[in-house]
């Protein structure tokens, strides 16, 4: 009997691994939106690229640094070290969502950074989520005296003034009290489908239209 092996889509091969919250891989996840542009893209090569990032980093860390030190040492590996930033002069491209040029370019969006920095900020042992406030994307961190709110656009700590200087004008008036309400963890399905909306627009803009309805897709088994 012939065994025929057949490689699946990219929507298939994304499916699968959106399909449980329990154990949802977001860096992976995030890789495999290039494919709608290269679907030949080899993911666990980017993933070994991440891996040796990771042990980099890590060889930089004592064993004994606590939770604050690790993330002054990521913060200045990931954006001075390593030039990680976000793509001023170009920022509504495709590519800045794909961290496979991330990787490549040390240039992306927001949302991109954030992916590639948590992923090596839980490599370290640090509790860190996504967050949503008043249509920016932000990172909390949990550290044993509190949060430090941080800005995945440069690396620096925001203080909660900061933060909410950043609210939207109608905004302008919310009160301290309000301030933990405002924010919104991100969980990692959420966060691949603001990702997928950006692209969305951005392809709508080019009147790209297959790529477009490859995102449209990814969207619908995504929150499905």
């Amino acid at each position: 009997m012939k065994l025929s092996l057949e490689t699946p889509t990219p929507l298939a091969y994304f499916a699968n691994l959106v399909g449980s919250d329990s154990d949802f891989p977001l860096l992976e996840a995030a890789i495999s939106l290039v494919q709608d542009d290269t679907p030949e893209l080899d993911i666990q090569g980017v993933l070994d690229e991440v891996d040796q990032l990771q042990d980099q980093l890590r060889k930089k860390i004592p064993a004994d640094a606590t939770d604050l030190q690790k993330l002054r040492y990521l913060s200045h590996f990931f954006f001075h070290e390593k030039g990680f930033a976000v793509n001023l002069n170009d920022y509504d491209k495709a590519s800045n969502y794909y961290v496979s040029t991330l990787l490549q370019t040390r240039q992306g969006a927001c949302e991109s950074l954030a992916v590639l920095w948590m992923e090596l900020a839980q490599g370290l042992g640090l509790e860190t989520r996504g967050m949503e406030f008043s249509g920016s994307f932000l990172l909390m961190v949990n550290l044993h005296y509190g949060v430090a709110i941080m800005d995945p656009a440069t690396g620096k700590s925001l203080s909660r003034e900061a933060v909410l200087e950043r609210l939207a004008p109608e905004d302008k008036d919310m009160s301290l009290k309000r301030f933990s309400h405002a924010i919104e963890s991100a969980r990692p399905r959420q966060i691949i489908a603001r990702m997928l909306r950006n692209l969305r627009i951005i392809h709508h803009i080019e009147n790209d239209w297959q790529k477009l309805l490859a995102v449209q897709q990814r969207l619908i088994v995504l929150l499905q």
